[in-house]
């Protein structure tokens, strides 16, 4: 069965299809660059004024003073205790920046931003409703909405690691390498009868398999960058001051993050897939949870989990299901040893020194 084609456009943000029949079909023809995927629960926020980098760049982790238009970026804003709170993703125009994100985080963090303006010359706008986000991978032509002569298309870095970021993974290959995805956004009423569509099911399942972390997803209250190698794309380790900075500098150079991101082959032999927030568990001790799952084209049942620093990377998991204990396979994404990048040395105690 092939894909279907867009035939209607919400107006505002909500819930993507799933799929349209046929997933892992859908699977093939997104990664190979002969589909897209409507992204109707995503959001747009823009900020415009002459201080509006300078302001974002103070808030948040990446660097974004000197984004050029046209360029992309991707940025955390975190709490004073190094906590995500929002992500985002940049780009500028020489007049407006953009800001795509999870439709989860729309309201929330339009508010929280006006809050912040204090003297400064920026203004906040939802444009949510004025905007279609689509995914693409590799070199798909779409009819991106212009403004001031800057097609509105963001390029996710995640295939390499960003300027002043840092990669916990020690992957000899990096799944997310050849992770050529970039976000579109169209006017409301574009005509894009002429392309073929796959589900959100599709992208989520390319997404697991390339480590790539997502706010609604991934992150809960207790999130650290490190924890899910947010550093890689979304974390200037040599930029200024911002909230939560000394957190973020701690857990790197001097400890390790308490927990880390997994990927898990799931034992595909009952066809069962775990829900979201689904324990993992090491014997009778749950030791994390699942913040993703999908069924591969080629990997078959995987998902993500976050999971205790500790816990042996050898060992085999089992993660709870409608139908029981599914066993879990890791493959390594944040290392047990991740962090103390600054190699410290240790002083002995005055009480182990012999007299």
């Amino acid at each position: 069965m092939s894909n279907s084609t867009f035939t209607s456009r919400p107006g505002a943000v909500g819930s993507p299809p799933e799929h349209y029949g046929n997933p892992f079909g859908e699977q093939r023809t997104l990664a190979a660059g002969e589909s897209i995927v409507e992204l109707a629960d995503r959001a747009v926020i823009t900020i415009t004024g002459p201080d509006r980098l300078t302001w974002l760049d103070s808030l948040t982790t990446q660097s974004l003073a000197g984004l050029k238009p046209g360029e992309s970026a991707e940025t955390l804003l975190l709490n004073p205790n190094g906590r995500i709170e929002h992500a985002m993703r940049v780009m500028d125009d020489s007049e407006a920046t953009w800001l795509l994100v999870d439709g989860s985080e729309r309201e929330a963090l339009a508010k929280w931003l006006d809050r912040m303006r204090f003297m400064l010359r920026v203004e906040i706008a939802d444009r949510s409703d004025d905007f279609l986000t689509l995914g693409s991978f590799g070199d798909v032509s779409l009819p991106a909405a212009v403004s001031n002569d800057v097609p509105l298309v963001w390029s996710d870095s995640w295939a390499s690691i960003a300027r002043g970021g840092h990669q916990y993974s020690r992957a000899e290959q990096h799944p997310g390498a050849n992770w050529r995805y970039q976000e579109t956004l169209v006017s409301i009423d574009a005509d894009l009868s002429d392309y073929a569509a796959s589900g959100s099911l599709a992208f989520e399942a390319l997404r697991i398999a390339a480590w790539r972390p997502r706010f609604s997803t991934e992150v809960d209250d207790r999130s650290l960058p490190h924890e899910l190698d947010w550093m890689r794309s979304a974390v200037h380790l040599n930029k200024g001051c911002y909230r939560g900075q000394e957190t973020v500098a701690k857990v790197h150079n001097l400890g390790h993050p308490p927990r880390r991101l997994v990927m898990l082959h799931l034992d595909g032999s009952e066809g069962a897939l775990p829900e979201p927030g689904a324990d993992v568990s090491l014997g009778e001790k749950v030791v994390g949870s699942v913040t993703a799952s999908a069924r591969h084209f080629e990997l078959g049942p995987i998902a993500l989990a976050v999971i205790k620093r500790g816990v042996d990377a050898a060992e085999t998991l089992s993660v709870a299901s409608d139908i029981g204990e599914i066993a879990a396979a890791q493959e390594v994404i944040v290392p047990t040893d991740a962090g103390a990048e600054a190699n410290v040395p240790r002083l002995p105690r005055l009480g182990a020194v012999k007299r």
